[in-house]
């Protein structure tokens, strides 16, 4: 293994994120006078895990180490990582153990054609998202919710790439936007971790990298999201703020692409409120007039 290790180095960067976050007081420390960093000092953080400095900081520089899983487990208690947080870890260590595989020529990503024929009759609004959020097929009520995304290039028809892209009208209009970017961030960040080198995602990335600096703030965190279901506050204004739960849907393939499907409890006003915006976008596609607010 080099220091150029794509798995090494995404290993180092979340130990790095994951330190940054934590305050001498968080574990039982005291400060100890003034401080060059906000989180704790890598002496520290060694400290709590058992561990010498010298090997932690390589460790974080994403050197040839090879940590045992005592190590990480040691390292996923002093960084006081939860369930998710720790299954990172421990992929990103045992990914770098080994030699960087080849990458098997998969072909682009595609929709079964039962899903396809799924989304079609679902009377909720539901889209189907590749392994690197790009959108691969959505029904006629995501139309209804989202606006309708054919004018888009095939290329930017991506989550991450529609969310943080400032011409589309309404894109801040969302309440929770930042929970909603953490989200997608963190469904990337697992995607990145399966395949650091996939040029999918590096375009992705690399793109948003360099014209967002609010990307670049959130990547930084190195949050990592399982991202199965939660709840999104989706502005309309033909009827006013709608609140709806949303799970994924594991779809064939590995990795497969997801389906996402929105829900509202039946009867609620929330319900109510979805049904007439599906009506209403009923109407304009008819008349050949529909908006574009994605995602």
């Amino acid at each position: 293994m080099s220091s150029a290790h794509p798995y090494a180095r995404e290993l180092g960067a979340f130990l790095r994120a994951r330190r940054g976050r934590l305050r001498p007081h968080d574990v039982g420390l005291e400060p100890g006078g003034r401080r060059k960093v906000t989180g704790l000092r890598r002496e520290e953080l060694a400290l709590l895990a058992g561990l010498s400095t010298d090997y932690y900081q390589r460790m974080e520089q994403g050197r040839e180490v090879r940590p045992s899983d005592d190590v990480l487990d040691a390292l996923a208690g002093a960084l006081g990582l939860d369930d998710v947080e720790r299954r990172h870890l421990f992929t990103l260590a045992r990914a770098a153990r080994r030699p960087v595989p080849v990458r098997p020529d998969r072909g682009p990503e595609r929709v079964p054609e039962g899903t396809r024929r799924l989304l079609r009759v679902m009377d909720a609004p539901a889209v189907v998202l590749g392994r690197h959020l790009d959108l691969l097929d959505w029904n006629p009520m995501a139309e209804a919710l989202l606006g309708d995304p054919v004018g888009f290039p095939p290329d930017r028809l991506n989550m991450l790439l529609l969310l943080f892209d400032d011409t589309l009208t309404g894109q801040r209009s969302c309440p929770d936007w930042e929970r909603q970017a953490l989200d997608y961030i963190g469904m990337m960040r697992a995607a990145v971790a399966a395949d650091p080198t996939h040029p999918r995602a590096t375009a992705v990335v690399g793109e948003l990298s360099i014209r967002s600096a609010e990307f670049r703030r959130l990547w930084a965190r190195h949050d990592v999201r399982a991202s199965v279901s939660g709840t999104k506050t989706f502005r309309a204004p033909e009827v006013g703020d709608i609140v709806l739960d949303w799970d994924t849907y594991p779809l064939p393939g590995n990795p497969g692409p997801v389906l996402l499907v929105f829900t509202a409890e039946p009867g609620s006003p929330d319900a109510d409120r979805l049904q007439l915006l599906a009506s209403l976008h009923a109407t304009r596609s008819a008349r050949g007039t529909t908006s574009t607010t994605w995602p």
